[in-house]
């Protein structure tokens, strides 16, 4: 028989008939039994004389004929009842499933989707206690001696392994909502992980969950024909969400008693319009300029907040605003640091720099410090926003080796080339930060005939520039030499295209470059307009902007050089709202600690760093924006996605059914004809029995 179950319409066609015990066939040899009984019939027969025969024959040839139909009939029922009684025992069955029906010891793993997203509402509850109230019925359906997984997004160490049923229902009723987010690749990896520790056949895996487009990557998968994946989806009545995606600032330079414009990204995915919002801002405990927002249906609006600080130091912020019932993306917390003052440590060659020492040496902002390069401490780079390296004739081996350090950590450095330098020194160390590098000197003259007006240096300092404005002129300056490793992005370019200052990202820090000494002989840079702010700038982009916030469950580390702790110092991770303290794993190296949290953190806030009862920075954690996305893969996309993709041990489950236990038996087992057979064996002995005693 030929045919195919269609998954979740409990609607059966023709399938091929299996046995679940085939060598029980062998006894249909049983059958010839009653033939040969029947070939060869032992019964002797009495002979009686008669004087006329000719009536005698014709009643033996009617005799004959019905006894010899009544014979056949009783032989057929015979061999139907034996064949039936063998199949019985052999279990025949119209597999369901694509995988055969196994009698072993099953191992199952069934994974239970316990983010945000199944907080919402479905036709009977909230879709996490609908699942939970699955898995149960699935472990019921299976053998107390299985063995069971269950997982959920936690990925908690106690789940990795495999456990009698009794043990998992009592771990099934402890699960509850987690911030934390898995992708179906994760979590079908995890799950082929404890089951393969099980050597069982025909493993199973089961995914109980909303199935959100944004974890659903099946392309990503890795493919195991052994294992059996049976998914059951749930859908929630409402798929509307309003929350708040990301906030950031729109200039990197923060300071006191002036206009700070934080943007905010509030998205609305629902087919509804939402008008007027209430937006909340909070810093430091205290609501600063309220607003509201209104917002298109399935679109998303940047919201500025306008605020002002009184005072430095490290800021807690929170952006709030009210939409039910999913509530834990209505808070966006972020944290930043506004610094008093800034380090800026000058290097210098034969003497200091005359307009420099003017331009910091009069700003309190600043805390400006001249140094020879015989006099250098390098043990307080780490110290320093901003290092500038004035007209060093050459850069020695040590010092390129603890600036390349200092950048890598996050440092500024600003490099000025003196009338006479040492090419190949400077060309070591600008190589080692993947710079282009100094040529020959230059004695044409140039003019600046471009500003890089994208570029943070410059955005905020010119709007518009006219083509007749004077830009500095450049008598003499080195010839720049590009390599195509290269990062460069031009600030200042010149009119024969090269550049007169550029700046290169390096890891957590920047190099600036300039192709001309800051004195008259070489350009009038300094006595233009422009090169007060190009510095200032420079400086005040120098600060170590810390992420505004992190996400929980990513596994977030982050960097610390602003202290040393000895002894039985500690550093501590507080948070006083949700009575908070941990003590976080932190290695040091080369004078910097990582901070590492093992995804400690549970709920979304502001988190101190402290030692000593001192606090040392502020770091903001957020639940994972991409449980905010309610849009879910429907079952019959799931299935076309695991054809796509080429999954072909897939089977879907309707989660909606008042009891799944009958479908699931259906699927394990196929259709179970055995007690048919044994009605039918049953029913072939009794119409024998008719036969033999009522046809007389």
């Amino acid at each position: 028989m030929e045919g195919k179950w269609r998954e979740s319409t409990n609607i059966f066609i023709f399938a091929p008939m299996n046995f679940v015990f085939p060598s029980f066939l062998f006894a249909l040899s049983a059958i010839s039994i009653p033939i040969i009984i029947h070939l060869f019939n032992f019964r002797k027969f009495k002979k009686i004389n008669f004087t006329n025969v000719r009536f005698i024959k014709e009643v033996k040839r009617d005799t004959q004929s019905k006894s010899r139909l009544k014979h056949l009939l009783v032989l057929l029922m015979r061999v139907l009842a034996i064949l039936f009684l063998v199949f019985a025992f052999a279990q025949p069955y119209i597999p369901i499933a694509k995988n055969a029906v196994v009698e072993s010891e099953r191992a199952v793993s069934i994974y239970v989707d316990n983010s945000f997203s199944m907080e919402a509402i479905g036709k009977n509850g909230t879709l996490i206690e609908q699942a939970k109230s699955k898995a149960a019925e699935i472990a019921k359906a299976y053998k107390p001696s299985d063995k069971f997984q269950l997982l959920t997004n936690d990925f908690e160490a106690r789940h990795q392994r495999l456990m009698n049923r009794e043990e998992f229902l009592q771990q099934l009723e402890e699960v509850k909502i987690s911030p934390s987010v898995r992708s179906l690749s994760e979590i079908l990896s995890r799950q082929q992980e404890a089951l393969n520790t099980a050597n069982a056949k025909k493993p199973l895996a089961y995914l109980l969950s909303d199935f959100q487009k944004t974890m659903v990557d099946l392309d990503k998968v890795k493919k195991d024909t052994n294992l059996s994946i049976r998914m059951l989806p749930f859908e929630s009545q409402k798929t509307g969400n309003v929350f708040i995606d990301s906030c950031w600032f729109a200039s990197p330079v923060r300071k006191v008693n002036e206009t700070i414009h934080l943007l905010a990204r509030i998205k609305n995915l629902s087919d509804d319009a939402i008008e007027n919002i209430p937006v909340k801002l909070m810093i430091n405990g205290k609501q600063k300029s309220p607003g509201s927002v209104t917002i298109p249906a399935n679109s998303s609006v940047v919201d500025t907040i306008n605020f002002t600080l009184s005072e430095t130091g490290w800021q807690d912020g929170e952006i709030a605003i009210a939409d039910h019932p999913i509530t834990f993306d209505d808070n966006y917390f972020f944290s930043f640091e506004i610094n008093e003052r800034i380090n800026v440590l000058c290097i210098n060659g034969d003497k200091s720099n005359y307009y420099l020492d003017h331009l910091f040496g009069n700003d309190s902002s600043f805390v400006f410090k001249n140094s020879s390069e015989k006099t250098i401490d390098y043990s307080g780079f780490n110290n320093e926003q901003v290092i500038i390296l004035n007209e060093l004739p050459n850069i020695s081996s040590g010092l390129s080796q603890e600036l390349v350090k200092y950048v890598k950590k996050g440092g500024s450095l600003l490099v000025i080339p003196s009338a006479d330098i040492s090419t190949s020194s400077y060309n070591e160390m600008l190589q080692t930060f993947g710079c282009n590098t100094f040529g020959n000197l230059m004695n044409s003259s140039n003019k600046v005939r471009k500003i890089n007006l994208e570029d943070e240096v410059y955005k905020e300092v010119f709007t518009k520039i006219n083509d007749n404005i004077d830009l500095p002129v450049v008598n003499k300056h080195y010839s720049i030499v590009k390599t195509s490793k290269s990062n460069e992005m031009p600030l200042l370019t010149l009119d024969n295209g090269e550049s007169f200052l550029s700046k290169y990202p390096v890891e957590k820090g920047k190099v600036y470059v300039t192709s001309a000494p800051l004195n008259k002989e070489f350009s009038n840079f300094t006595q233009h307009a422009i090169f007060v702010p190009t510095i200032l700038k420079i400086t005040l982009l120098s600060i170590n902007n810390n992420r505004l916030s992190y996400t929980i469950s990513k596994d977030e580390s982050f960097d610390f050089d602003k202290v040393q702790i000895s002894g039985d110092n500690v550093f501590h991770l507080t948070n006083k709202e949700s009575n908070f303290d941990v003590i976080p794993e932190h290695r040091m190296m080369n004078n910097v600690y990582s901070i590492y949290l093992h995804n400690q953190i549970k709920s979304a806030g502001n988190f101190h760093l402290v030692s000593e009862n001192k606090p040392l920075a502020t770091y903001s954690f957020n639940y994972d924006r991409n449980e905010s996305d309610l849009k879910c893969i429907t079952a019959s996309e799931l299935e076309e996605l695991s054809n796509q993709y080429h999954i072909n041990n897939t089977e879907i489950i309707k989660a909606d059914l008042p009891s799944i236990s009958k479908q699931l038996s259906q699927l394990e087992s196929g259709i179970q004809l055995w007690k048919y057979c044994l009605i039918f064996a049953l029913a072939f002995f009794a119409i024998e029995e008719l036969i033999l005693r009522l046809w007389k």
